[in-house]
Parts: C-alpha cells; sequence; structure tokens
C-alpha cells in the first residue's frame, strides 16, 4: 500500500512521525513524506525516504493564494495516487483532506494533535477564524478517520458536530521509544527545572519565569532552564530578545534548541510544562520514560500525560504562585521526586510505548482503507 504523510514542518514529520514511517516501510508498504522545505528534510531523505516539498505559508490569510496551495496539493495527490493519507497539524488537515476528496483519494485519517491557537480564547478576529474552521472541519472531515490524543478534544468535536462518534479515535500521542528514553538517575547538585517547548506565551513560559522568579526570591536553590527555540510562524511567538532579558536578570538559563532531548532530560531533576492547552505533549511522555517527575497544568492533553499524586503534579494554568509552590514540593523532596520518576517509566512502559501506538494508528489505517474502499472516500 502507498502511505503519503503531510504535515506542515519537516520537523515535525522527522520528530514526531519517524517511528510511524519507518514501522510503515518495515511492513512494506511505500511511504511518501510530503512538508515545506527544511533542514530535515535531507535526514529524511537520507533515511531513504521519498519526501517532496510542498510551500505552504502556515500563517497565509490571502484567500487566492490559499486556494492556490489547495489546487497544488490536489495536483500532487494525483500524481502520486496514494492508497492512502495521513493529515498532521490544522491546515494540513483542512486543505489535505479536501484534496483527498477532489483526487479521489480512496482514504484519508487526520491528527487532531491539540485544538491549538484558534480554540484558545481570543479577541473578535480570532472567534471569527474559529467559527469559519469549525464549518471547515464540518465539511471536510465526513468519510475520513479521525485521531484524537485526548478525550477531551475528541468531545469537542463530537459536541461541534465536526465528527461522526465512529470515525474518532483516541490514541494518546506519538509513541515513546522506551529503548531510547531510559532511566537515568537523578542528577546531584542544586536541582534544575526544565521546561521543553516551543517558545510560546501558550506554552504558560511566562508563569514558568514568574514562578522561577518567586522561589529565588524565597532563597529556593533551584536552576530554572528553557529548552526550545521561538516560533515566528505562531502568533503566540515570544520575541528572542525577552528571553535574552529573562536570562541576563538571573531568572532563568536558555538551552537552545536540544538535538537530543534524552540527554537534556538526564540533566534535569523534574520537567515542567504549565501550558495552556495541549493534543498529548510528548515531552511530559519522554519525561516519564526517562524517570522525571512532572509538573503540569490541569488542562486538556497535560492531564492525560500523568497521574496526579502518582506520578507528577497538576496545578491550574496560567497560576504562577500555584506553579511556585508546587515546585518547590518537589524540589525539596528529592525522595518524592523518585518515586513520582519511576512512577512515571511505568505509566510510560503500560501507556505510551512506540510499538503499542504505531499498532493503533495501523488499526485505524485498516478502518480507513476498508471503509473508504467500501463507501467511496470521494462520496
Amino acid at each position: 500500500m502507498k502511505i503519503l504523510l503531510f504535515a506542515n514542518t519537516d520537523w515535525y514529520l522527522y520528530n514526531f512521525r519517524r517511528d510511524l514511517a519507518l514501522a510503515l516501510r518495515a511492513r512494506g508498504d511505500e511511504v511518501v513524506l510530503v512538508s515545506p522545505a527544511g533542514e530535515y528534510a535531507l535526514r529524511l531523505e537520507q533515511m531513504g525516504f521519498h519526501w517532496l516539498e510542498f510551500p505552504l505559508a502556515r500563517r497565509g490569510m490571502n484567500p487566492l493564494t490559499e486556494l492556490g496551495s489547495i489546487a497544488r496539493l490536489v495536483r500532487l495527490y494525483r500524481r502520486e495516487r496514494p492508497d492512502l493519507v495521513h493529515h498532521f497539524t490544522v491546515k494540513c488537515v483542512l486543505y489535505g483532506t479536501l484534496a483527498a476528496h477532489l483526487a479521489g483519494i480512496p482514504a484519508a485519517v487526520n491528527s487532531i494533535t491539540g485544538l491549538g491557537y484558534l480554540f484558545l480564547p481570543g479577541g473578535a478576529l480570532r472567534n471569527l477564524l474559529r467559527a469559519f474552521v469549525r464549518i471547515w472541519y464540518r465539511s471536510v472531515l465526513r468519510g475520513s478517520q479521525v485521531i484524537f490524543e485526548n478525550a477531551e478534544d475528541r468531545q469537542a468535536f463530537l459536541d461541534y458536530g465536526l465528527i461522526r462518534p465512529a470515525d474518532g479515535h483516541l490514541i494518546p500521542g506519538v509513541g515513546i521509544d522506551l529503548e531510547r528514553f531510559r532511566p537515568t538517575p537523578l542528577p546531584t547538585g542544586v536541582p534544575v527545572v526544565l521546561l521543553a517547548a516551543r517558545l510560546l506565551w501558550d506554552k504558560g513560559v511566562g508563569e514558568f519565569v514568574e514562578a522561577a522568579r518567586r522561589l529565588h526570591e524565597q532563597g529556593v536553590r533551584a536552576r530554572f532552564a528553557l529548552a526550545g527555540r521561538t516560533d515566528p510562524g505562531n502568533p503566540a511567538s515570544i520575541p528572542q530578545t525577552q528571553i535574552e532579558a529573562w536570562c541576563r536578570e538571573g531568572t532563568l538559563e536558555w538551552w537552545g534548541w536540544i538535538e537530543e532531548m534524552a540527554e537534556a532530560l538526564g540533566r534535569a531533576s523534574l520537567v515542567c510544562l504549565p501550558s495552556y492547552r495541549e493534543g498529548l505533549p510528548t515531552v511530559l511522555m519522554e519525561a516519564a520514560a526517562c524517570a522525571r517527575p512532572v509538573v503540569a497544568s490541569n488542562v486538556p492533553g497535560c492531564r492525560e500525560a500523568l497521574q496526579d499524586g502518582v506520578s507528577g503534579l497538576l496545578v491550574e494554568a496560567r497560576d504562577a504562585a500555584g506553579l511556585a509552590g508546587v515546585l518547590q514540593r518537589l524540589i525539596d523532596d528529592p525522595a518524592l521526586s523518585r518515586k513520582m520518576g519511576l512512577a512515571g517509566r511505568s505509566l510510560a512502559e503500560k501507556k505510551f510505548s512506540s510499538v503499542r501506538i504505531q499498532s493503533r494508528i495501523l488499526e485505524v489505517y485498516r478502518i480507513a482503507f476498508t471503509k473508504g474502499r467500501r463507501d467511496g472516500f470521494n462520496e
């Protein structure tokens, strides 16, 4: 079977869907990867994958340009003739599913990896765009199989009438390689609290910085580190100048972009993600696999990545004071941190292993292909 995977960055395909592509190739499928060009495309090609460049403006709003993108995607699908397409991220889901309909592709699978920026509270423009996106989702998702990373996102799509219950599948995340992300002893010395993510306000970075300030003022001995880079394509991106200013004032360290997350997690005493909403954050699953306790917001996506009070602790979103208190509890109690870290590893083995996740995705492919061949995806 020929399967095409389409995402809005080659970085996403390499970091989050590489294991899926390898699993497909191992079972004999022909795999085509499609994304805008970037530094990871060459790596995908060096791994032997057929990668195709597809320019896509993540924040594009010009109707003529966007219609042109859809038309180009239809031509690409007609030329490649995949048996099944799998789309990731909002624009790829919306444009790719419409293009699959128009190109007569037998089956489509869509991954909703979080509701994203548009579904967070905002002003009039964001509300208008959200209403438009809902209408588009409702019109294009019919006939496709849709994968959600947490139950609340799936329920939201059901409540909005965007999908039929039988077409929505719950699969927790992208899967973690439990051999690559292995337990290591907690580091000695001053505890290190790590927030690893795209540097967006929506990730709770501002609250993390304020919590670090509070704890420093209280005399708590700890280092606070950010790992990641800014994302100018996202409206919530934090300017690099702001991050550098935080570093100058001594509030935190900025480790920049980390290629090998297992190594970075090995340097951390605990991992924090005070995000406003997620699909299912990979970094929390990776931290659990490395036996690191986690602190996260009590919001959809984050709360599914841990067992509150067992493998980590939850705190209300946008609450810097509450976050500081929860972080201090783990900083002051290394024995509790070790206990929660081991519980996190057990959770990762039971729920988040790459082998388990890829098997469940392949079952959705079977459903999509069987249903598409029977009913005709174009109908």
